[in-house]
């Protein structure tokens, strides 16, 4: 595919992201912004040699969402869109993450979640998904369920409602089970209610990839109670009424082109990536009770 055919097909996608997502989703709505404004870094000034001026921070982040929908690659990010150049949003995208404010803002939206009524701890289900690592770099191996070709694993854990409230991101031949303890101790505590905070569902659903007993010991001592499917046996064991959200929320992730294949070599872009995504979902979510 010549580069000309993949900007076009690009930006087919971003008609059809427009089609789906309403108008134009990678322009940040206001109550979003007003989330995501005191988050970032302030930015310092020189007076001296001022160079040129600084794009604002709300259009870079409307590049940085047109590549997470369309999945365009930066150098080739529509200038007539003003959105700044794409290194630039590709340096703002780091120094934000750096700063960690894709994190934060997933915790925010989180809190606003439990404070709406709109989370439930009483299970959580976790899963993984393979991607397509075209470039290699840290956190990619060959995967044993694609033909040994090189890609990533987006691992994730969701609560009830298939929220997503950690992804951790791993190379492609990690076994599952390995990622089941990390992954639930990246579940930040969620506050927005008075009490203690939110951090450990009471039963964890997950699928025969998860198959360990010194495992389902080690979510027991976390004081969870796993509810893991055996290898052997057959299906209808009634873990698919609960453990399909979990199958919604990476499917959902994977709806941004950009986390389809992964493009970064630095793996910490393509966790920022991840991170943002998990926030647009949550913010989707906090719209419909605001």
């Amino acid at each position: 595919m010549t580069v000309c055919q993949f900007v076009v097909r690009a930006r087919q996608g971003a008609g059809a992201a427009e089609t789906r997502g309403g108008s134009k989703p990678w322009l940040v709505e206001d109550g979003l912004w007003e989330r995501i404004e005191p988050l970032l870094p302030v930015a310092e000034r020189r007076f001296r040699y001022p160079g040129r001026r600084r794009i604002d921070d709300r259009r870079v982040l409307f590049g940085i969402l047109f590549v997470l929908y369309t999945g365009i690659p930066w150098r080739h990010l529509p200038r007539e869109f003003d959105f700044g150049s794409g290194m630039s949003c590709w340096r703002r995208l780091r120094d934000w993450n750096e700063a960690g404010v894709w994190q934060r803002l997933h915790e925010l939206l989180l809190a606003e979640l439990r404070s709406a009524g709109m989370l439930d701890f009483s299970r959580a289900a976790v899963g993984s998904s393979h991607v397509r690592a075209l470039k290699g770099g840290p956190a990619t191996g060959r995967s044993p369920v694609d033909q040994v070709r090189t890609g990533s694993r987006h691992h994730v854990i969701v609560e009830a409602h298939g929220i997503p409230l950690a992804v951790t991101l791993t190379g492609g031949n990690r076994n599952d089970v390995t990622q089941l303890i990390p992954l639930i101790q990246a579940v930040p505590p969620i506050r927005g209610r008075c009490g203690q905070p939110l951090c450990r569902p009471r039963r964890l659903y997950a699928d025969r990839g998860y198959d360990h007993d010194v495992y389902r010991d080690r979510v027991r001592r976390l004081e969870i109670t796993p509810i893991i499917a055996r290898r052997g046996t057959g299906h209808g064991s009634g873990l698919g009424i609960h453990r399909w959200v979990v199958e919604g929320a990476l499917a959902l992730l994977h709806w941004f082109r950009r986390l389809r294949i992964r493009w970064e070599i630095r793996d910490d872009i393509h966790q920022a990536f991840v991170s943002l995504g998990c926030a647009s979902i949550c913010w989707r979510r906090l719209k419909t009770s605001l």
